[in-house]
């Protein structure tokens, strides 16, 4: 709390000092000559993580005298001068005193000092200003990164919501050579990060902060690499449309990546035969034996509580079989790039059925652009407590 002491100022003299009281003004002889300041306005102290801060606005007569600003443990001890201000902007002037310790009540007082006679004028009062215990709240335990076409959201759980005096979080991202980036603020459990780009790897960690401005460790890293997808992609049979039955994955949408289903860059072509619908890969490339059953292509902000998505491709259970497909499920091809990795791709298929053109098979796909990187949908990469 915050509290005003008038008089309190006035215990302390130097040569040249005028105390303000009231409407009263005492000049106290000792200077060199010249003018005496007009004195600083609205003197105001408020504590903010670990530091206090002491601001007050300039007297319209003021004509750019410095100031000083003097501070003392409240009720004992000298005043002592702690600081020179000598630029001020749009009318208010302003210092941080991070030197305090918890537990501790400081006294501040913010006189002007005539640059040529050395008098100062000293505020009207002095302010009182209590340091807390710089306790913050609890750290976030487990961060998420969702990893979206263009985009990274994060999510978080709501421990920190157990402090009272709980106030907001900080997402910060960590770069190259341990550069750390403050991204932004927010009072809820989830953030959208829309300037990244598809197929680099981005890591986050959250802080919370309470209402003093404490704040917390940071919690464990979560990593995210942001990759391509894509909505209500319609393929053909190869029996009935081969130049509609051919699929390449694509980094850029503005490529078609339906292809007829004998060109050599496809990636995989629908057939269809008696039995049904089926997925056949190109040479070189594999798909997952199982087929997985989902609910959405990707889980991803305001999902509903029981979506289920393909988060990472398998580690093993390759193969280069024909898939049947069926609606409700998912399907994971790698194909092969250089350097003997593999890039994955994921397709969830919505639909399979006829159409006045043929057999079709609509559904939605998504593809890790960086080689190597099994990440299909969200993942979490936690490499433990900071």
């Amino acid at each position: 709390m915050n509290r005003y002491i008038r008089g309190g100022v006035a215990s302390f003299v130097l040569a040249g000092l005028v105390v303000l009281s009231g409407c009263e003004e005492t000049v106290v002889s000792g200077g060199s000559g010249g003018g005496v300041p007009a004195p600083p306005r609205d003197l105001a102290v408020d504590y903010w993580a670990g530091a206090v801060d002491v601001s007050w606005s300039l007297d319209s007569r003021w004509a750019g005298e410095p100031f000083r600003v003097y501070s003392r443990q409240a009720g004992h001890g000298d005043w002592r001068w702690i600081a020179e201000v000598t630029s001020c902007s749009s009318g208010q002037c302003s210092y941080r005193d991070r030197n305090v310790e918890p537990r501790r009540t400081y006294e501040y007082f913010v006189s002007a000092v005539d640059p040529g006679s050395g008098e100062e004028t000293a505020s009207e009062y002095a302010m009182e200003v209590h340091v807390p215990d710089p306790v913050p709240p609890p750290v976030p335990a487990f961060v998420e990164a969702v990893p979206l076409d263009g985009a990274i959201y994060l999510r978080w759980d709501d421990r920190a919501r157990e402090a009272d005096d709980f106030l907001y979080y900080r997402v910060y991202l960590e770069g190259g050579e341990g550069e750390v980036v403050l991204l932004g603020e927010t009072d809820s459990e989830g953030f959208l990060d829309l300037v990244v780009e598809n197929g680099s790897t981005y890591g986050y960690f959250v802080t919370s902060v309470d209402d003093r401005g404490h704040e917390s460790d940071g919690s464990a890293l979560a990593e995210g690499t942001p990759r391509p997808d894509y909505h209500g992609e319609v393929l053909l049979a190869w029996e009935d449309d081969p130049s509609r039955s051919g699929f390449r994955f694509q980094e850029d949408e503005s490529v078609d990546p339906v292809l007829p289903g004998d060109d050599s860059s496809r990636d995989f072509r629908m057939e269809r035969d008696s039995e049904g619908v089926w997925l056949v890969p190109a040479p070189g490339v594999e798909v997952h034996s199982s087929a997985l059953p989902t609910t959405a292509l990707r889980c991803g902000p305001a999902a509903d509580a029981g979506c289920v998505d393909v988060r990472v491709a398998p580690s093993s259970g390759w193969g280069t079989s024909d898939m049947g497909l069926a609606p409700g499920f998912s399907y994971v091809v790698r194909v092969p790039v250089a350097g003997g990795q593999w890039q994955y791709g994921v397709l969830r298929v919505s639909h399979v059925g006829g159409s006045q053109d043929g057999s079709i098979v609509i559904f939605d796909w998504a593809f890790q652009l960086q080689p190597g990187n099994p990440a299909l949908s969200p993942v979490n990469g936690g490499t433990g407590p900071r």
